[in-house]
């Protein structure tokens, strides 16, 4: 397979990443194209059951990276919005049976339930078509470090001691994603790119950087009390991986606004995982319109 040519003026690490798989990963044919590998992967906040959830291109991400741990970080399918509402994608069904079937693989798969998903914390410690279910887990790195691996919702004091609040919070959120989609088929019209109304206004409001930053702050300070190395979570749509107080806090993103995962490579480094960055990067990334309405302008498009 002849090699890609990589965009000059990509990130550094994307660079590296893409380089290490020989220039030509991803490109072309998913079934013909080596996958990305990785030593363990974290993602949350897929939200399945909802018209916000971009399952067509977590399904793309599944299908072309691998990895000997896989962790389901809670808000995998969205009970509070099914009870509202029943709303099925096809393509939900596809990343289910394609998480079971990374594990039918020799994938250890562990799912750690969310606040959206409360209902599968009923069946800790059991273990459905080779998936595990816990509350929470250690994962020890290749480095040696270890990790507190958890949701977060427990750390959130809205979810814990107002939980009528954070009902109403999901369902504004809710409003913002739809208004979010009319918006972003305007910009696609214009030839422009996607772009986040919700996260947006998270980086704008006074009280919404207040309430991340005192959310990062609690998880931390769980990890560092019980004598570890760092943290991934999710639970509040905010990629990030910092230093606080001497203890690695990462957030793995969500896959309805920012499409990313945490990703660990063989050597124990750790990434944030930008999926719509890698398909732009290789110009590889071409779904049918028609697919899925909700998926956004740049997967329908070439990369920037």
């Amino acid at each position: 397979m002849p090699r890609m040519t990589l965009p000059r003026d990509l990130p550094a690490p994307l660079a590296a990443l893409l380089a290490s798989c020989g220039g030509h990963a991803l490109a072309g044919d998913p079934a013909s194209s080596p996958p990305l590998r990785f030593r363990a992967i974290w993602i949350s906040d897929i939200h399945l059951g909802t018209p916000g959830c971009q399952a067509v291109a977590l399904l793309e991400f599944l299908r072309r990276t691998e990895s000997k741990y896989l962790y389901l970080v809670g808000d995998i399918i969205d009970g509070w919005q099914l009870k509202r509402r029943w709303y099925w994608h096809p393509s939900h069904n596809d990343v289910i049976q394609k998480i079971l079937r990374k594990a039918r693989k020799g994938t250890e798969v562990v799912y750690i339930p969310g606040n959206h998903d409360e209902g599968a914390r009923h069946f800790l410690e059991l273990a459905f078509g080779g998936i595990t279910i816990r509350a929470e887990a250690i994962h020890r790195t290749a480095d040696g470090r270890r990790l507190l691996v958890t949701h977060g919702d427990l750390f959130d004091g809205v979810i814990q001691c107002a939980k009528w609040l954070a009902l109403v919070g999901d369902l504004l959120y809710t409003m913002v994603l739809k208004l979010n989609q009319h918006f972003n088929a305007l910009r696609a019209k214009m030839g422009l790119p996607y772009w986040s109304l919700a996260r947006f206004l998270k980086h704008k409001v006074k009280n919404a950087v207040s309430y991340i930053w005192a959310f990062e702050e609690a998880v931390a300070r769980e990890a560092r009390e019980r004598g570890l190395d760092g943290v991934v979570c999710g639970h509040i749509h905010h990629p990030e991986m910092r230093t606080i107080d001497g203890i690695l806090y990462c957030n793995d993103g969500d896959w309805v606004e920012s499409l990313c995962a945490l990703v660990e490579h063989e050597d124990g480094r750790l990434d944030i995982l930008y999926w719509h960055d890698v398909m732009a990067a290789t110009s590889a990334y071409q779904i049918p319109a028609e697919a899925d309405s909700r998926v956004p302008a740049w997967a329908t498009a070439s990369g920037d």
